[in-house]
């Protein structure tokens, strides 16, 4: 930080792994806040009648694997192979399992920190298919970064797919 308690670019530019919380709202029927400080996500809904939010989700977890998918079809001919491989897998199991639900959503490097962080503490992982997420570093505000957000078992499965493009 510079020495006139001034803000900078710089400030922010920092790694994901050095945040201390992460939360989202989402605005509906009902209004629900999803929250964590490092140990554990809870979530929250607006009581409108007292005007505060409850804790309606206590320690909200990912299941180990997931029936659910995101990618950016438009994007499949600049994917490489393991996430070529990964997205048929999801599309064609081999192993007698039903096929994954597809949903999509694009994101930038600050929203992939704050997802990742919440990923993480609900036992989920965050891969880029290099390295953990929040790993990263960034280097501008509107960097972009693949991601995996998902289910333990799930990214396991991804970060095995690039290992073994990496030995070939």
């Amino acid at each position: 930080m510079n020495h006139n308690n001034e803000p900078t670019t710089e400030d922010v530019l920092k790694p994901g792994n050095e945040m201390v919380a992460a939360g989202y709202c989402m605005y509906g029927s009902s209004c629900m806040l999803v929250l964590s400080s490092g140990t554990g996500v809870h979530g929250f809904t607006l009581d409108p009648s007292l005007g505060e939010f409850i804790l309606t989700h206590p320690d909200i977890k990912i299941p180990t694997k997931g029936n659910i998918y995101s990618v950016n079809e438009g994007n499949a001919q600049n994917w490489d192979g393991p996430t070529t491989k990964y997205v048929e897998r999801c599309k064609y199991p081999k192993d007698g399992s039903p096929a994954k639900s597809l949903r999509y959503v694009g994101s930038v490097l600050y929203e992939v920190f704050p997802m990742a962080f919440l990923m993480e503490q609900a036992g989920g992982q965050a891969f880029t298919g290099k390295k953990r997420a929040l790993d990263l570093v960034p280097e501008k505000i509107h960097e972009r970064s693949p991601i995996f957000l998902g289910s333990y078992d799930d990214v396991e499965e991804i970060k095995a797919l690039y290992a073994t493009e990496e030995k070939n």
